[in-house]
């Protein structure tokens, strides 16, 4: 068959992202080419995501090129997928998870100074929210761009230290001091690399297929169904993370209002079994208790 065009968002990490799909294929000796696309996430630096009021702003300009068949999977950061995909596209293979985990990153300023007296600098809803249960008194500044950018940002700027994933400084090499977070939840799929394809071009997904990591793609489902069954299409701060141990998956997530003063929790381990939907499971369990009307709240508030 001809080589395998992979689209891609165009920034570094996303290009390391698709090199690193394109390998696996290639060591399944399969030809590939990258074809990177400018994503309209990307055009708009100046706004916090949530403000640009649509989902997959980082996904969209790859699903169109996959439609119009200008390229024939997609290679995407896993947390940036809608759960609800377009007709026609399909999530076909997940690559082996690493360091799901947010960091915290400080400015050379502020590297003595207390947790509770730090000024963040995140757009992130979880991240705001999950901070402020533990520190009521936070201040925030929006912050948007790549990793280089970011910390570019937060030695220019007026704010002490910045969140960021695990993932993004390993996958990029990058020598700087983080601290590790055990408070935070990850956001849903954080740290996953997702292959995306056109469900008529059976033949590449077969293929993409033979890279699918099995308890990558378990956890990730179960995380993305518990946000899919809490959300109904709204942004709100909410984090999900399961891993398998042994025999067993163990499911951690929250969801928090805004201000992080109420957060409902749920903490759960269990034989996995592919009939049971979990992540629904557990998200309704969390609707019944309070997050029906924490996420009516949230909605009204955004």
């Amino acid at each position: 068959m001809k080589s395998i065009r992979i689209g891609t968002r165009n920034s570094a990490l996303a290009m390391w992202q698709a090199r690193e799909v394109a390998r696996q294929l290639q060591n399944l000796n399969y030809l590939t080419e990258i074809i990177p696309i400018v994503s309209s996430g990307d055009k708009n630096l100046h706004k916090p995501l949530y403000s640009l009021g649509i989902t997959g702003v980082f996904t969209r300009d790859l699903d169109i090129a996959l439609l119009n068949d200008e390229i024939d999977i997609a290679v995407h950061s896993l947390k940036d997928v809608p759960t609800k995909l377009p007709e026609s596209i399909e999530l076909v293979a997940y690559l082996e998870r690493d360091h799901p985990q947010d960091v915290l990153i400080r400015r050379k300023s502020a590297e003595n100074k207390e947790f509770h007296e730090l000024k963040l600098a995140t757009s992130s809803l979880r991240r705001r929210a999950f901070w402020l249960k533990y520190y009521p008194e936070a201040e925030f500044s929006d912050i948007r761009g790549n990793i280089q950018t970011r910390l570019q940002k937060l030695e220019e700027q007026d704010f002490d230290a910045t969140l960021l994933s695990l993932a993004g400084i390993k996958r990029m090499n990058m020598e700087i001091n983080y601290e590790m977070l055990p408070l935070m939840i990850p956001a849903p799929a954080q740290g996953v690399v997702a292959v995306a394809g056109h469900s008529d071009k059976k033949e590449i997904n077969d293929i993409l297929k033979k890279i699918n990591h099995q308890k990558t793609q378990i956890c990730v489902e179960i995380e993305r169904n518990f946000l899919s069954t809490l959300e109904g299409g709204c942004t709100a701060p909410i984090g999900a993370f399961a891993e398998i141990i042994e025999n067993q998956v163990r499911f951690k997530a929250a969801l928090c209002s805004l201000d992080g003063k109420n957060c409902i929790s749920t903490d759960e381990s269990f034989e996995y079994n592919e009939d049971e939907n979990f992540g629904e499971k557990f998200a309704n369990i969390v609707l019944e208790n309070g997050g029906k009307e924490l996420m009516a709240e949230i909605k009204t508030q955004l």
